[in-house]
Protein backbone atom coordinates (compact mmCIF):
# COMPACT_ATOMS: atom_id res chain seq x y z
CA UNK A 1 0.00 0.00 0.00
CA UNK A 2 1.51 3.39 -0.97
CA UNK A 3 0.54 6.94 -0.40
CA UNK A 4 -0.92 9.13 -3.02
CA UNK A 5 1.07 12.22 -2.38
CA UNK A 6 4.11 13.13 -4.35
CA UNK A 7 5.81 16.57 -3.68
CA UNK A 8 2.49 18.08 -1.52
CA UNK A 9 0.30 16.92 -4.75
CA UNK A 10 -2.75 13.75 -4.08
CA UNK A 11 -2.13 11.74 -7.37
CA UNK A 12 -5.32 10.34 -8.47
CA UNK A 13 -4.52 6.48 -9.96
CA UNK A 14 -6.30 4.40 -12.03
CA UNK A 15 -5.61 0.85 -13.30
CA UNK A 16 -3.66 0.73 -16.76
CA UNK A 17 -2.03 -2.24 -17.99
CA UNK A 18 -0.78 -5.42 -16.50
CA UNK A 19 2.86 -6.07 -16.43
CA UNK A 20 3.84 -9.90 -15.78
CA UNK A 21 0.39 -10.24 -14.01
CA UNK A 22 1.42 -7.24 -11.89
CA UNK A 23 -0.92 -3.60 -11.92
CA UNK A 24 0.58 -0.81 -13.84
CA UNK A 25 -1.03 2.18 -12.53
CA UNK A 26 -1.28 5.47 -14.41
CA UNK A 27 -1.60 8.84 -12.33
CA UNK A 28 -4.33 11.54 -14.14
CA UNK A 29 -2.26 14.03 -13.26
CA UNK A 30 0.62 13.49 -14.58
CA UNK A 31 0.25 10.17 -17.06
CA UNK A 32 3.06 8.80 -15.13
CA UNK A 33 3.12 5.45 -15.09
CA UNK A 34 3.65 3.16 -11.61
CA UNK A 35 4.51 -0.70 -10.84
CA UNK A 36 2.04 -1.97 -7.95
CA UNK A 37 4.33 -4.36 -6.45
CA UNK A 38 7.20 -1.74 -6.00
CA UNK A 39 5.51 1.50 -6.23
CA UNK A 40 7.92 3.03 -8.17
CA UNK A 41 7.51 4.97 -11.74
CA UNK A 42 8.40 2.66 -14.62
CA UNK A 43 7.49 5.81 -17.26
CA UNK A 44 6.76 9.64 -17.43
CA UNK A 45 7.32 12.80 -15.85
CA UNK A 46 7.90 11.22 -12.37
CA UNK A 47 10.23 7.83 -13.79
CA UNK A 48 12.39 6.97 -11.26
CA UNK A 49 10.29 8.33 -7.83
CA UNK A 50 8.70 6.06 -5.70
CA UNK A 51 5.58 6.60 -4.12
CA UNK A 52 5.97 6.43 0.13
CA UNK A 53 4.75 2.98 1.74
CA UNK A 54 2.14 2.97 4.17
CA UNK A 55 1.20 0.36 6.94
CA UNK A 56 -0.63 -2.22 6.04
CA UNK A 57 -2.16 -5.46 6.85
CA UNK A 58 -3.98 -8.21 5.24
CA UNK A 59 -6.60 -10.05 7.80
CA UNK A 60 -9.94 -11.32 7.48
CA UNK A 61 -12.71 -9.24 8.03
CA UNK A 62 -13.62 -11.12 11.58
CA UNK A 63 -10.12 -10.19 12.97
CA UNK A 64 -10.18 -6.64 12.01
CA UNK A 65 -13.48 -6.21 13.78
CA UNK A 66 -12.37 -7.93 16.83
CA UNK A 67 -9.12 -5.79 17.07
CA UNK A 68 -11.15 -2.52 15.75
CA UNK A 69 -14.70 -3.15 16.93
CA UNK A 70 -15.58 0.79 15.89
CA UNK A 71 -13.60 0.92 13.15
CA UNK A 72 -15.98 1.89 9.19
CA UNK A 73 -15.60 -0.38 6.31
CA UNK A 74 -15.52 1.04 2.57
CA UNK A 75 -18.84 -0.17 1.03
CA UNK A 76 -19.20 -0.79 -2.63
CA UNK A 77 -20.76 1.94 -4.91
CA UNK A 78 -23.65 0.73 -6.36
CA UNK A 79 -23.61 2.71 -9.76
CA UNK A 80 -19.49 1.53 -10.14
CA UNK A 81 -20.31 -2.40 -9.50
CA UNK A 82 -19.94 -3.11 -12.98
CA UNK A 83 -16.36 -1.50 -13.07
CA UNK A 84 -15.28 -4.06 -10.13
CA UNK A 85 -13.25 -7.09 -10.76
CA UNK A 86 -15.69 -9.86 -10.83
CA UNK A 87 -15.18 -13.62 -8.32
CA UNK A 88 -13.26 -15.38 -11.44
CA UNK A 89 -11.05 -12.30 -11.47
CA UNK A 90 -7.92 -14.64 -10.56
CA UNK A 91 -8.96 -17.30 -12.54
CA UNK A 92 -8.77 -15.22 -15.33
CA UNK A 93 -5.50 -13.49 -14.55
CA UNK A 94 -3.96 -17.08 -13.98
CA UNK A 95 -4.47 -17.78 -18.01
CA UNK A 96 -2.43 -14.77 -18.54
CA UNK A 97 1.42 -15.59 -19.50
CA UNK A 98 4.46 -14.65 -17.39
CA UNK A 99 7.81 -13.25 -18.07
CA UNK A 100 9.92 -14.53 -15.53
CA UNK A 101 12.52 -17.30 -16.16
CA UNK A 102 12.04 -21.11 -14.73
CA UNK A 103 14.97 -22.81 -14.47
CA UNK A 104 15.03 -27.29 -13.56
CA UNK A 105 16.46 -26.30 -10.31
CA UNK A 106 13.56 -23.60 -9.47
CA UNK A 107 12.35 -24.58 -5.96
CA UNK A 108 8.81 -23.82 -5.98
CA UNK A 109 6.35 -23.31 -8.84
CA UNK A 110 5.67 -20.45 -10.36
CA UNK A 111 2.26 -19.73 -9.20
CA UNK A 112 3.33 -21.29 -5.41
CA UNK A 113 2.52 -18.54 -3.03
CA UNK A 114 4.75 -16.83 -0.89
CA UNK A 115 5.59 -14.48 1.63
CA UNK A 116 8.28 -12.62 0.75
CA UNK A 117 10.39 -10.19 3.18
CA UNK A 118 13.41 -7.82 2.07
CA UNK A 119 15.48 -6.34 4.69
CA UNK A 120 18.92 -4.93 4.96
CA UNK A 121 19.84 -5.55 1.26
CA UNK A 122 18.79 -9.18 1.81
CA UNK A 123 15.64 -11.45 0.78
CA UNK A 124 14.06 -13.99 1.74
CA UNK A 125 10.76 -15.97 0.58
CA UNK A 126 8.90 -18.54 2.83
CA UNK A 127 6.28 -20.28 0.94
CA UNK A 128 2.36 -20.24 1.72
CA UNK A 129 2.12 -23.24 3.29
CA UNK A 130 5.51 -24.20 5.20
CA UNK A 131 4.18 -21.00 7.32
CA UNK A 132 0.25 -22.31 7.40
CA UNK A 133 2.40 -25.98 8.78
CA UNK A 134 3.79 -24.23 11.18
CA UNK A 135 1.91 -21.86 12.26
CA UNK A 136 4.99 -19.19 12.89
CA UNK A 137 8.42 -19.32 11.24
CA UNK A 138 11.45 -17.17 12.93
CA UNK A 139 14.70 -15.94 10.84
CA UNK A 140 16.82 -13.14 10.20
CA UNK A 141 16.88 -11.26 6.96
CA UNK A 142 19.60 -8.50 6.54
CA UNK A 143 20.34 -8.29 10.21
CA UNK A 144 16.67 -8.10 11.68
CA UNK A 145 15.85 -11.07 13.25
CA UNK A 146 11.64 -11.86 11.96
CA UNK A 147 8.67 -13.39 12.56
CA UNK A 148 6.19 -14.74 10.16
CA UNK A 149 2.89 -15.34 11.57
CA UNK A 150 0.00 -17.07 10.19
CA UNK A 151 -3.68 -16.96 11.84
CA UNK A 152 -5.50 -20.00 12.63
CA UNK A 153 -7.97 -18.75 10.07
CA UNK A 154 -5.20 -19.81 7.57
CA UNK A 155 -5.76 -16.22 5.64
CA UNK A 156 -4.76 -13.85 8.55
CA UNK A 157 -0.71 -12.32 8.43
CA UNK A 158 1.75 -10.22 10.20
CA UNK A 159 5.19 -10.28 10.29
CA UNK A 160 7.21 -9.04 13.21
CA UNK A 161 10.91 -7.55 14.07
CA UNK A 162 11.75 -9.81 17.49
CA UNK A 163 14.23 -7.23 18.97
CA UNK A 164 13.19 -5.85 22.00
CA UNK A 165 15.90 -3.74 23.83
CA UNK A 166 18.38 -4.58 21.32
CA UNK A 167 18.35 -8.55 22.21
CA UNK A 168 16.18 -10.99 19.61
CA UNK A 169 13.41 -13.35 21.65
CA UNK A 170 12.77 -16.54 20.75
CA UNK A 171 8.69 -17.00 20.03
CA UNK A 172 7.13 -20.09 19.74
CA UNK A 173 3.35 -20.64 18.95
CA UNK A 174 1.27 -21.55 21.96
CA UNK A 175 -0.36 -24.52 20.86
CA UNK A 176 -4.40 -24.44 20.85
CA UNK A 177 -4.61 -21.04 22.05
CA UNK A 178 -7.31 -19.10 20.68
CA UNK A 179 -7.45 -16.22 19.40
CA UNK A 180 -3.46 -17.30 18.75
CA UNK A 181 -0.66 -16.18 21.22
CA UNK A 182 3.28 -16.38 21.05
CA UNK A 183 5.49 -17.21 24.03
CA UNK A 184 8.94 -15.64 24.46
CA UNK A 185 11.37 -18.15 25.96
CA UNK A 186 13.57 -15.16 27.88
CA UNK A 187 10.80 -13.90 30.18
CA UNK A 188 7.92 -15.94 29.24
CA UNK A 189 5.56 -13.53 28.29
CA UNK A 190 2.87 -13.63 26.20
CA UNK A 191 2.49 -12.06 22.99
CA UNK A 192 -1.27 -11.52 20.81
CA UNK A 193 -1.47 -11.36 17.16
CA UNK A 194 -0.95 -8.32 17.00
CA UNK A 195 2.69 -8.12 18.85
CA UNK A 196 1.82 -6.70 21.88
CA UNK A 197 2.74 -8.21 25.06
CA UNK A 198 -0.45 -9.29 27.37
CA UNK A 199 1.53 -10.86 30.04
CA UNK A 200 4.69 -11.57 31.80
CA UNK A 201 7.74 -9.36 32.34
CA UNK A 202 7.03 -7.28 28.96
CA UNK A 203 3.52 -7.00 29.53
CA UNK A 204 2.82 -3.58 27.58
CA UNK A 205 5.12 -3.51 25.23
CA UNK A 206 4.71 -4.26 21.24
CA UNK A 207 7.06 -6.05 18.88
CA UNK A 208 7.66 -3.49 15.90
CA UNK A 209 5.76 -5.03 12.47
CA UNK A 210 7.50 -5.54 9.22
CA UNK A 211 6.64 -5.44 5.64
CA UNK A 212 5.94 -8.77 4.10
CA UNK A 213 4.32 -9.28 1.08
CA UNK A 214 2.32 -12.36 -0.24
CA UNK A 215 2.62 -12.61 -3.65
CA UNK A 216 3.35 -15.52 -5.93
CA UNK A 217 7.04 -17.24 -6.51
CA UNK A 218 7.72 -15.83 -9.73
CA UNK A 219 6.56 -12.68 -9.69
CA UNK A 220 8.79 -12.31 -5.82
CA UNK A 221 11.58 -13.60 -7.86
CA UNK A 222 11.42 -10.77 -10.38
CA UNK A 223 11.71 -8.46 -8.35
CA UNK A 224 14.06 -10.16 -5.72
CA UNK A 225 16.38 -12.74 -7.86
CA UNK A 226 18.64 -13.05 -5.03
CA UNK A 227 16.37 -14.35 -2.80
CA UNK A 228 16.60 -17.02 -0.23
CA UNK A 229 13.64 -19.49 0.11
CA UNK A 230 12.90 -21.51 2.97
CA UNK A 231 12.53 -25.03 1.94
CA UNK A 232 12.46 -26.52 5.77
CA UNK A 233 11.27 -29.89 6.04
CA UNK A 234 10.32 -29.87 10.06
CA UNK A 235 7.82 -31.11 11.99
CA UNK A 236 4.50 -30.06 10.49
CA UNK A 237 3.57 -28.78 13.78
CA UNK A 238 4.39 -25.41 15.71
CA UNK A 239 6.03 -25.87 19.04
CA UNK A 240 4.11 -24.87 22.53
CA UNK A 241 6.72 -23.90 24.92
CA UNK A 242 4.20 -25.36 27.72
CA UNK A 243 3.93 -28.34 25.86
CA UNK A 244 7.50 -28.85 25.76
CA UNK A 245 8.15 -27.87 29.99
CA UNK A 246 5.66 -30.52 30.45
CA UNK A 247 6.96 -33.26 28.08
CA UNK A 248 10.44 -32.77 30.32
CA UNK A 249 12.31 -30.43 27.83
CA UNK A 250 13.77 -27.00 28.58
CA UNK A 251 11.44 -24.40 28.68
CA UNK A 252 14.03 -21.70 27.70
CA UNK A 253 14.82 -23.85 24.55
CA UNK A 254 14.59 -21.80 20.80
CA UNK A 255 11.74 -22.94 18.57
CA UNK A 256 12.57 -25.53 16.08
CA UNK A 257 13.58 -23.47 12.48
CA UNK A 258 14.88 -24.91 9.51
CA UNK A 259 17.45 -23.60 7.32
CA UNK A 260 17.14 -21.17 4.44
CA UNK A 261 18.09 -22.23 1.08
CA UNK A 262 19.54 -19.87 -1.01
CA UNK A 263 18.16 -19.57 -4.70
CA UNK A 264 20.71 -18.09 -7.28
CA UNK A 265 20.15 -15.50 -9.20
CA UNK A 266 19.67 -16.41 -12.86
Amino acid sequence: MWKSTVDGRRLVFHLSGINNQNFIMQDEQTGTWWQQVSGCALQGPLKGRCLEEMAWDEVTFAVFRREHPRAQVLRPVKEKVEEYAGADWEEEIGEYPTVTATAPEDPLQPRALVIGIAAGGESAAYPWTAVARRGAIADTVGGTPILVMLHPDGRSLRCFNRRVDGEALDLTVRAGADPPALTDARTGSTWDFTGLATAGPLVGRRLDRITCLKDYWFDWKGYNPATRVFLGSGPATAESTAGASAAGAPASRPPAVDPLVAFPAP
